[in-house]
């Protein structure tokens, strides 16, 4: 672009005329002209996608002023409607469902829980797995709707809450070491009265109280069978055996008294070791008398 300028001079005056001069302000022409309104144009092409894409993502997200498709969000959090799937772990302080419809958790591999503290290092870990229920942690408990615990287990104990716990397994209940209970019961089905057993296989079995030892079969007999031995005793008291029959077979014969005075009649000698024998009875005990069978 060229501009001439131009002298005025006053008239009378001799003063020359000075030659025009030309200046020269730069510009942008040519194809660097060209390139500038290309530019500009894919930045208009670019902003118009942008916003095009913008517009289809949120129509396609469902994204509303409350939340974004089926998710929520309130005052008290975030609500869910439906399935939703999670790809990485999920952080809540509470998890529930609605009140006319259950909670559901699932997955292809397992489902974790994990309780952490203040920094960040696991307390408790519950796993869920297709061949077993895993929990981690210092105490497990299972509490009724009232709160009162029912199942509790630590690395000491194992504390069944209920007034009754209910074996139904064909095997009964197997403990390697000590139960300590104030009843065992039989159940009752609608056939009646199932068996009550307690085996030892391989062991001994002990059963120690306090006060003493309740054994009582209302509609039925009470069996004890043992390899061995089989003791009764009792540190401050007496053994009482309760029955309208009280059988005991296969005593050994004590030495004969008098023949003619026991009339086919035999009274039963309990040695000081508890051992019993049979003696033929006679006008006076022969359990003093022949004391020699303790022997």
């Amino acid at each position: 672009m060229v501009r001439e300028q131009y002298t005025t001079t006053t008239p009378g005056t001799n003063l020359q005329r000075p030659e025009t001069e030309y200046v020269y302000n730069v510009g942008i022409y040519g194809w660097r002209k060209r390139c500038l309104y290309l530019f500009v144009l894919l930045l208009i092409i670019l902003l118009v996608v942008n916003l095009a894409l913008t517009i289809w993502i949120l129509k396609v997200m469902w994204f509303s002023p409350t939340g974004m498709g089926y998710l929520e969000v309130q005052s008290e959090g975030l609500r869910l409607e439906g399935e939703s799937e999670f790809l990485y772990p999920l952080y809540a302080r509470e998890v529930h469902s609605r009140q006319d419809s259950s909670l559901l958790l699932q997955s292809t591999h397992n489902v974790t829980l994990n309780a952490r503290n203040s920094d960040g290092n696991v307390t408790g870990r519950l796993s869920v797995g297709p061949d077993m229920v895993q929990f981690d942690g210092q105490e497990f408990q299972i509490n009724s709707m009232d709160g009162n615990p029912l199942f509790t287990v630590d690395e000491n104990e194992v504390i069944v809450g209920p007034d009754k716990l209910r074996v139904t397994g064909p095997e009964g209940a197997l403990c390697e070491h000590s139960i300590e209970t104030p009843l065992i019961k039989g159940i009752k089905d609608a056939k009646g009265d199932k068996e009550l057993r307690l085996e030892s296989p391989t062991r001994s079995l002990s059963m120690d109280a306090p006060r003493g030892i309740h054994i009582k079969a209302q509609n039925g007999a009470f069996k004890a069978v043992s390899l061995l031995d089989i003791k009764l005793h009792s540190s401050n008291g007496v053994l009482r055996l309760d029955a309208e029959t009280l059988r005991l077979s296969k005593l050994p014969a004590g030495t004969t008294g008098e023949s003619g005075e026991s009339q086919g009649l035999y009274e039963v000698c309990v040695c000081q070791d508890g051992k019993l024998y049979l003696t033929e009875a006679a006008k006076d005990s022969n359990c003093v008398k022949y004391s020699r069978d303790c022997q």
